[in-house]
């Protein structure tokens, strides 16, 4: 079942004295984070309304409304903080990491060849790389291309994949 609230990012610490915080965000790019009106802290259970968000070098500026000093800001530090996955509109083919993880990758020609489960996601700037754990605990890494990952079911909890040579076949 996929979470409601999704991770997006975590308060390292303060901004300033008037209640701002500095925010590592764990998505795309900072632009994605900023465009959000409400974000949640406690797992989705308190709503807190955004009064303005910046990108700043490594970081998200966000000044949350009624957190108006540092020592309120204090409090915050190293709290998660979730969106809504209904505040959000993903393109075709585009999913959050945390809907992937846990997947079971099969081959796209044979269902019944199970690779083992999507463990983990490393971004590496060209394209995502898939971990996959086979039943053994071996893992390996799959290119996440058009040419190798069919279908993604997020339904059916499976992904397609079609190997290029040498990804699964030791034997070559």
């Amino acid at each position: 079942m996929r979470k409601q609230f999704l991770e997006i990012g975590k308060v390292v610490t303060t901004h300033g004295i008037r209640g701002e915080l500095r925010v590592q965000p764990w998505c795309d790019d900072a632009s994605f984070f900023c465009g959000f009106e409400t974000l949640y802290l406690e797992k989705g259970k308190k709503p807190m309304e955004i009064e303005r968000s910046y990108p700043h070098k490594n970081v998200v500026v966000v000044k949350f409304r009624g957190i108006d000093t540092v020592e309120q800001a204090q409090k915050l530090r190293s709290q998660v903080i979730y969106l809504n996955r209904d505040d959000v509109s993903l393109d075709e083919g585009c999913y959050f990491h945390q809907d992937l993880i846990g997947l079971q990758v099969v081959d796209a020609d044979d269902p019944q060849k199970e690779y083992g489960v999507l463990s983990d996601i490393s971004e590496t700037g060209a394209n995502d790389v898939y971990h996959v754990k086979d039943k053994t605990g071996k893992e390996r890494y799959i290119p996440a291309i058009p040419d190798v990952v069919v279908e993604t079911d997020l339904d059916a909890g499976c992904m397609r994949i079609r190997p290029l040579r040498g990804l699964f076949d030791d034997a070559d």
